[in-house]
């Protein structure tokens, strides 16, 4: 049996116009706009605690995610075009984009941090859960003694409530 070859890409198809490349600056700033806002909507989610909500988010990151990338493999493909055509427009867009990547910098400081905090929350409940589960006694030293690292049980969390 033959594997399915995937499928290429479609080509990069750079700008030709000035109309073509003012529609395609204007469509990457609203994209950016929309993503910009999506993200901030999880950040505050996140940082409220809600993060259902904030994961009924990805379907429309994702889609405002891909059509970034799309538009900025043309950006990267018209290049030397828009640097002779639309030089204001160019630096306005740069501009734009260091705004964007700042925002986007805090974002994943947030969920980084809520991905911190809730792995030192499950870990302290494991151990928790191991040492409550070994017996309480004295070792030969007359110490109480640490359950051993064989003592802790897998912790199983219900995505489902």
């Amino acid at each position: 049996m033959n594997a399915p070859v995937p499928a290429k890409p479609e080509p990069v198809r750079p700008v030709a116009t000035p109309a073509d490349a003012e529609a395609l600056v204007r469509h990457l700033t609203d994209v950016m706009d929309a993503l910009l806002g999506t993200v901030e909507e999880e950040t505050e989610l996140v940082r409220a605690g809600k993060l259902i909500e904030a994961s009924k988010l990805e379907p429309t990151k994702a889609e405002l995610s891909r059509m970034y990338v799309a538009d900025t493999a043309r950006i990267k493909a018209s290049q030397g075009y828009l640097a002779r055509t639309t030089p204001g427009m160019v630096d306005d867009l740069r501009k734009r984009h260091d705004e964007f990547r700042a925002l986007l910098q805090m974002n994943l400081t947030v969920l980084a941090t809520a991905h911190a905090v809730s792995e030192s929350i499950m870990r302290g409940v494991s151990s928790e859960l191991a040492r409550k589960a070994t017996p309480q006694a004295y070792g030969a030293t007359g110490r109480a003694s640490t359950p051993p690292v064989s003592a802790q049980q897998p912790l199983t969390v219900s995505r489902v409530l």
